[in-house]
């Protein structure tokens, strides 16, 4: 994904576009470039390889001073990270900024070839710039001939036009990716994400899917995915600025992962009866409709998709409702069988994430008894196009690597389990009433997680050389071992991978040895002693062994076994616990190895990007 930024104003708007980049570099940091109609009536830009203060110093050499402009920071797909590659891109009097993929670029290119355009860059995004100026050929107007070159694009596209021939305007057009219009006086901007404007404007008008924008100082005009102008009401965002700083904390990520007792208690607010979930917290209509659910599908990407599989062993064990949980990108491109009165449940932090979107498009069209979101931003797409809701409330989430939208999405999905089981009659004698109590007790245990930070940190050594660890769980711990991997992998960049506890013998303990250490969660069940004998085999190969365990399960440290002592939970809420102190490993082992926390190189947060 990547970041975009564009202003018409009275005054000059480099600086505007340049703090909007920094606001929204989570998106993408490995190239920057600002557009600007300059005050001397030319269109110029700047573009540089590597993050936004590469821009900003060559700003601080070679000024651009104008009125109209747009600004792009890189999440490379298409084409090499390099200046020649960076947007904004060029075609004549045209300079075009763009978030997504476009499809069908390569048949285009050739198109466009054969007109006579050249092609300066192996982007998939010039082709709109010189698609876009082909058709001003034909059709004077700017914003008319987005509307035009739009129907030609196939894939998803967030995108920022602005002309030398035309400056009264800046347009824009919204095709799966995210895009904010900034309501100001006597001046409007357009983002990504309304972070990046905060520095200006606390009124933002958000564009739907499909919708095509004219951005005028003093007016903006939008149409919908038929042409018709439509009015979009304009949101003012009351939320405080502190959500986009540090605080006391080194990184982004440190601060999420220590918000997670506050913003789980969040999660449950207004949620819980004194001894039951209120169904209608899913919406008035909840309880009618879960009523006739006998089966739940579940889709979602990264981690959204492990939280969708811990759901799974909940869903099944406590409501006796069977459960299915897919990829999204897998289930958007095969032939799915619905079975009858199946509830399709979609997860994401963001609402963006395009497959989970295109997933709950397609589900639409194949039968499904209804949709349910579960999210983090109240006017994200997935939201709107949801027949139910549960935001998560977790506040803005910063860092790259996922941790308390992880957290509070397990609490929704819980949740949603005891709703459907008292709705249904299935959850056995006093389960509700025992587990609404200790969602109360949890954001205290959360708590207590956290404050064994010292402890982890001390673990994380034994990482500081490694470039392989294996992670190991069972029942609903192994979806928690998959997540502690995937965030080792995210921010760290060991290679790590995770297997249910008994796939060990079938292949990965071949794998195991000295340089490659094994971390297992081990919550007091039932399946505590077959994973003992686990733990027995890898010991024997010379693996380093760290296991988190509940207090009461009798784990000791040995040679070779570093045991971290876990507070006693609810076996059903282990899996929400047992994610804190892999959180805090992951982001101990990266900060031992140097790598930059809140900015990796895999950019993990790929909206667009599949």
């Amino acid at each position: 994904m990547c970041g975009i930024v564009g202003a018409v104003a009275e005054r000059n708007i480099t600086a505007i576009l340049v703090e909007g980049l920094k606001r929204l570099e989570y998106r993408g940091y490995d190239s920057a470039g600002v557009a600007v109609y300059t005050n001397d009536q030319k269109l110029e830009r700047v573009r540089r390889p590597g993050k936004v203060s590469e821009l900003e110093q060559a700003l601080a050499e070679e000024a651009l001073v104008g009125r109209l402009g747009i600004a792009h920071t890189r999440w490379a797909t298409h084409g090499a990270p390099c200046e020649r590659n960076a947007h904004p891109h060029f075609s004549g009097d045209l300079a075009v900024v763009h978030n997504g993929i476009i499809e069908n670029h390569e048949a285009l290119r050739e198109q466009l070839k054969a007109l006579g355009y050249v092609f300066t860059s192996d982007t998939d995004t010039e082709v709109i710039a010189h698609l876009l100026n082909h058709k001003l050929k034909d059709i004077a107007d700017l914003t008319e001939a987005l509307k035009a070159t739009v129907k030609e694009l196939h894939g998803a596209y967030g995108l920022a036009v602005i002309s030398a021939h035309q400056p009264d305007r800046l347009v824009a057009a919204r095709s799966g990716s995210p895009l904010v219009i900034g309501l100001g006086l006597g001046e409007n901007f357009l983002a990504s994400d309304q972070l990046a404007l905060r520095q200006v404007t606390d009124r933002f008008m958000y564009l739907e899917e499909g919708d095509i924008a004219e951005i005028r100082r003093d007016s903006v005009q939008i149409w919908d995915v038929s042409g018709k102008a439509v009015e979009r009401e304009s949101v003012q965002y009351r939320d405080g600025a502190e959500a986009a700083e540090k605080g006391e904390f080194r990184h982004f990520m440190l601060k999420e992962i220590h918000e997670q007792p506050s913003v789980v208690q969040r999660t449950l607010e207004g949620r819980l009866s004194p001894n039951g979930v209120l169904v209608q917290a899913f919406g008035p209509q909840a309880a009618e409709l879960f009523a006739k659910v006998r089966n739940v599908q579940i889709v979602a990407c990264g981690t959204s998709y492990h939280a969708g599989m811990v759901a799974r062993y909940w869903l099944e064990e406590l409501a006796g409702i069977p459960c299915q949980v897919e990829v999204a990108s897998e289930f958007r491109y095969r032939k799915v069988v619905v079975q009858p009165d199946t509830l399709f449940v979609t997860i994401s932090q963001s609402g963006e994430t395009a497959d989970t979107l295109a997933a709950l498009r397609n589900a639409k069209e194949l039968g499904f008894l209804a949709s349910l979101a579960i999210c983090n931003v109240g006017i994200s797409s997935l939201v709107r196009e949801s027949d139910l809701t549960l935001l998560t409330q977790a506040g803005r989430e910063i860092g790259v690597a996922s941790t308390k939208a992880f957290t509070t999405q397990l609490v929704g999905l819980l949740l949603l389990t005891l709703s459907l089981g008292q709705v249904h009659g299935s959850l056995a004698k006093g389960v509700e009433a025992t587990l609404v109590e200790e969602l109360r007790r949890l954001p205290t245990r959360l708590g207590e997680a956290l404050a064994m930070d010292s402890t982890v940190e001390k673990i994380a050594e034994l990482f500081a050389e490694k470039n392989h660890t294996l992670f190991l769980g069972r029942g609903a711990q192994f979806p928690v071992a998959m997540e502690g991997a995937l965030k080792l992998k995210e921010i760290s960049y060991i290679h790590a991978e995770a297997y249910p506890a008994g796939e060990l013998k079938h292949g990965p303990l071949a794998l195991v040895d000295n340089d490659m250490p094994v971390v297992t969660v081990a919550p007091n069940n039932e399946l505590l002693e077959k994973l003992k004998s686990n733990l027995q085999e890898v010991r024997a190969r010379g693996g380093q062994l760290i296991v988190f365990a509940d207090e009461k399960a009798g784990m000791t440290n040995g040679e070779g076994t570093h045991v971290v002592h876990m507070p006693h939970i609810h076996d059903i809420l282990s899996p929400i616990l047992y994610t804190i102190p892999l959180q805090l490993l992951s982001y101990y082992v990266a900060v031992l190895k140097g790598t930059d926390v809140d900015q990796p190189r895999n950019l993990a947060k790929s909206v667009t990007v599949e």
